[in-house]
């Protein structure tokens, strides 16, 4: 990705005559703080703001993940389809040496970091249209409900291009303004972006081994333990307690669940902790155990359902990858 040096004077003489977020209370308290903070020039932050556009659709679509619409049943279709494993697979192969490297580097699984970019992009297909400015400025100015977050993230994104010398106008993401193969949000690029291939940048945008090295880290940063196990089906009793079922946590040890009537179908640690999930299957109701590897994927996107698709499509790729090609 080609890299910009963007000065005040160069943004103010593009601008044509469009307010954007300049006028907004809160924009405007938003570049004092960049400015007392950070330093940044009051001209070019303005400018910036004046350059966003709030998008409507960006508020319609926070509204409607599908991992809060759709049940688990509906969910694991779109992710978990042949041409998802497929591409995985040729994704692996393109890049061996890189997922060797990066999976011996980091202590993670190269198939569980296949399958986050699978998830997240198609492997890199499906980045996402939206430019991040003007994503995160709809979020932060007129979304309330995450105002607070998107407003930390537009601060992370404005260090982030100073830093790398970016044109913050011109790079693009999703609705949320997530970037490049994995997906990072601003803050989660400042904390785990990696240039991976050693040439100065690290470029999750448009360099597949920067990718695999920032997910890896990712995983690492936040606790995957090489080896062990992700999840397990598991049985309950009639008495359970139907309340720690979903609750995206890491509380009772193996150990102390089945005491309480939710016990591991397969061998599992009973010293390690781990979380009851409740999944909608086709079949009916599905009762899983989630492990501490588990959990670590939805440090990466808060939901079940999403580490769910994330280990299932892993195993998938791994058994047609084989053992020749680790």
């Amino acid at each position: 990705m080609k890299r910009i040096l963007v000065t005040a004077a160069g943004l103010l003489i593009s601008l044509s005559i469009h307010a954007g977020y300049l006028d907004s209370t809160e924009a405007k308290a938003f570049a004092d703080r960049m400015v007392s903070e950070h330093g940044f020039d009051r001209a070019e932050v303005n400018a910036l703001l004046a350059a966003a556009e709030k998008k409507q659709s960006i508020i319609d679509a926070m509204q409607r993940p599908a991992e809060k619409v759709k049940p688990w049943k509906d969910y694991r279709k779109i992710f978990i389809t042949e041409k998802r494993i497929d591409e995985g697979v040729d994704f692996w192969r393109n890049n061996r040496e890189a997922l060797k490297q990066a999976s011996e580097q980091f202590q993670v699984a190269p198939e569980v970091i296949v399958a986050i970019i699978g998830v997240e992009t198609f492997y890199g297909r499906i980045k996402g249209s939206f430019r991040v400015i003007d994503a995160l400025a709809t979020l932060s100015f007129d979304y309330p409900p995450r105002s607070a977050f998107f407003t930390r993230q537009l601060e992370e994104f404005l260090l982030l291009a100073r830093e790398q010398r970016h044109d913050p106008l011109t790079l693009t993401g999703s609705y949320a303004g997530a970037m490049g193969y994995g997906q990072f949000i601003p803050s989660s690029y400042r904390s785990f972006a990696v240039d991976f291939d050693g040439d100065g940048f690290a470029d999750i945008w448009d360099n597949s081994t920067d990718a695999i090295g920032s997910v890896a880290n990712y995983f690492a940063k936040h606790g995957w333990a090489m080896g062990e196990p992700v999840v397990s089906r598991a049985k309950t009793s009639n008495d359970f307690d139907q309340q720690l079922l979903n609750q995206m946590k890491l509380e009772k040890t193996v150990a102390e669940l089945s005491a309480l009537g939710f016990t591991p179908l397969e061998s599992v640690p009973m010293g390690g902790k781990g979380m009851p999930v409740k999944l909608e299957a086709d079949e009916g109701m599905q009762y899983w155990l989630g492990l501490n590897n588990f959990y670590v994927i939805t440090r990466y996107n808060h939901s079940n359902m999403y580490a769910m698709a994330v280990h299932q499509l892993s195993q998938l790729i791994l058994e047609r990858v084989g053992a020749d090609n680790l």
